[in-house]
């Protein structure tokens, strides 16, 4: 391996968003772990890519699951000693579109939760020894529009009336802990933001979507690429900052 070789990995990466930023990572020259919780689909995932001449490889990461952390740090350690840019991508949509935010079960709440934010913050912890011994690491959390306070207030928004409260509010909070993360490590090489990826055509949106899914991944591959005078502690949609 090329010393000088970004290392990257990407939750969530089996299909849509994620595999397609591990694509575009791996086109602009870096050795892309292909990261899901399913073996057989990581690993078909991941030789796909490779078989178009791509550095992928495939690594099995379920996001909520400590032992499965551990194991991939481990792995990850072992096989390169530091980690250049970790994209948490994993994301989950359970929230029952035909009920209000008040009618939402417990269980929906948990569950999104356990995969949006806490898996978000237990990986990040996790990896974060690794991402110190990089020279520069970018952190980029795949949030969305929908966590926005500012336009789930304001009536004149394109969102204003789509509450789906457990994935919007944590998103919101993937958000807030971008802006605690970046706070702790601004004396840090390290850069960490948050993204929008837009209204994706993704099996999540059941196929619907303003743009398609190499767009939706450029927001994620912008900010793991950034150089050294970009920003830290922001929220963006391809390089347009949102409101939070």
């Amino acid at each position: 391996m090329n010393t000088s070789q970004k290392i990257a990995l990407v939750t969530g990466a089996t299909r849509g968003i994620g595999r397609e930023t591990v694509r575009q990572l791996a086109e602009s020259g870096a050795l892309v772990l292909l990261a899901g919780r399913d073996d057989a689909r990581t690993k078909a995932a991941a030789a796909e890519l490779k078989g178009e001449g791509l550095a992928v490889e495939p690594i099995v990461l379920d996001v909520t699951r400590t032992d499965s952390i551990a194991k991939a740090v481990a792995d990850v350690t072992a096989r390169f000693g530091r980690l250049d840019i970790l994209v948490n991508n994993a994301g989950i949509l359970v929230d029952d579109l035909g009920k209000a935010p008040s009618g939402q079960t417990l269980q929906a709440w948990r569950e999104t939760f356990d995969t949006n934010l806490f898996a978000v913050v237990e990986v990040t912890q996790a990896f974060l020894p690794l991402l110190k011994a990089a020279p520069a690491a970018r952190i980029v959390n795949v949030s969305s529009q929908l966590g926005s306070l500012a336009l789930h207030t304001d009536p004149t928004s394109s969102i204003y009336a789509f509450k789906v409260p457990a994935y919007n509010v944590s998103k919101s909070a993937v958000n807030a802990w971008t802006v605690h993360l970046a706070y702790e490590l601004r004396d840090t090489p390290i850069k960490v933001n948050a993204i929008h990826p837009g209204y994706v055509q993704t099996d999540m949106n059941g196929g619907h979507g303003e743009i398609d899914v190499p767009t939706g991944a450029k927001s994620s591959v912008g900010m793991a690429l950034l150089d050294g005078d970009g920003p830290t502690g922001t929220f963006t949609y391809l390089g347009k900052t949102l409101p939070w």
